[in-house]
């Protein structure tokens, strides 16, 4: 669809659809976008050809301000350099007050004014003179954020078992609930260390391809379950949803395959 972009907010934020606001902005462009917290920073990632209609009924686009000139880059990479340090500062703040978070991230406002920091904690911490030491010490806004696990992943980056970069932080527009049952009924190994990510939830991809396993499953017995066959009765040893067959160990222990696209 001509005029809508889809954009990285950040190096490692949402991604979200903009209207392109008659710019030509080309994929790999930085852009300067109205965000929640102001004006921020972002990279074209993606011109769609089509955006489906309930994408752009449940919330108007919001269109991006400008193409990212080289004052805007100028300031973008400044910024940068200054939150290592800034990062490096809070790590040494946090020991000294020996407060049990972890540090996973800083930023600053594309403007300046106001610093965040991400952490992880797995309870409640009381960070206020925390928060007192690092305004006294870089004198702007500080902010501090508790963010979970599957954030972490997001924000850090990294491979999944299957060898390609995490689907959060490449591509994922936001966190969908994934279940077991999700992997029960795609016939997946229930190992924790096999369906995990490095986040130690279950992994996203475990919700792709579910809506058609439980489309192709509807009408095919379950695993275990005991049937009535032309041939006698019998158990059902192992179902595969893709082809629509079952493998049945009758009563006298012959095996047969029933095809359930008859």
């Amino acid at each position: 669809m001509h005029g809508i972009i889809e954009v990285r907010i950040r190096e490692s934020g949402n991604i979200v659809l903009y209207d392109a606001n008659n710019l030509e902005a080309k994929i790999g462009d930085y852009v300067i976008i109205d965000a929640e917290r102001g004006q921020d920073y972002a990279q074209v990632i993606c011109i769609p050809e089509a955006v489906p209609e309930e994408e752009l009924v449940k919330k108007p686009l919001k269109k991006i301000v400008r193409i990212a000139t080289p004052e805007d880059i100028n300031q973008i990479n400044e910024n940068k350099k200054r939150t290592k340090d800034a990062f490096q500062m809070c790590l040494k703040k946090i020991q000294e007050r020996k407060l049990d978070m972890k540090l996973i991230d800083a930023e600053y406002s594309f403007d300046g004014t106001k610093l965040i920091f991400y952490f992880t904690s797995e309870g409640r911490v009381d960070f206020r003179e925390l928060v007192k030491d690092l305004a006294h010490i870089f004198k702007v806004r500080i902010e501090l954020k508790q963010i979970g696990v599957r954030d972490e992943a997001r924000m850090l980056g990294g491979f999944g078992h299957c060898g390609r970069p995490l689907c959060c932080a490449s591509f994922l527009k936001g966190f969908d609930a994934v279940t077991i049952r999700m992997a029960k009924e795609q016939n997946l190994s229930l190992n924790p260390t096999k369906i995990s990510g490095v986040c130690g939830r279950l992994m996203c991809c475990l919700s792709y391809e579910y809506e058609n396993y439980k489309k192709y499953l509807k009408g095919l017995p379950r695993e275990g379950e005991k049937i009535t066959l032309p041939e006698g009765k019998g158990k059902v040893i192992s179902v595969n949803a893709l082809k629509r067959k079952a493998l049945v160990e009758l009563e006298e222990g012959k095996h047969i395959e029933v095809d359930y696209n008859k």
